[in-house]
């Protein structure tokens, strides 16, 4: 079953497997969220980087990555 929103909060070094074990389950359209995002270089350039995803970043505190998927 598709989900709208993941929001990812764990052990930093595991962000980037995270987002990929969540990316296949969120349909297109919904998104992923990451906290902490200024402590997980890896992480940003994976939804960076990725053709098929849309993130924009809320750089207040310890920063928020918002990533919508686009398909």
């Amino acid at each position: 079953m598709p989900i709208d929103v993941a929001f990812i909060d764990a052990d930093k070094p595991g962000y980037v497997d995270y987002l990929n074990k969540v990316l296949p389950l969120v349909r297109p359209g919904g998104l992923i969220l990451a906290h902490n995002v200024d402590m997980v270089p890896d992480n940003v350039k994976a939804v960076t980087t990725n053709p098929g995803l849309v993130t924009i970043f809320y750089t207040q505190g310890r920063g928020l990555a918002i990533t919508f998927r686009k398909r």
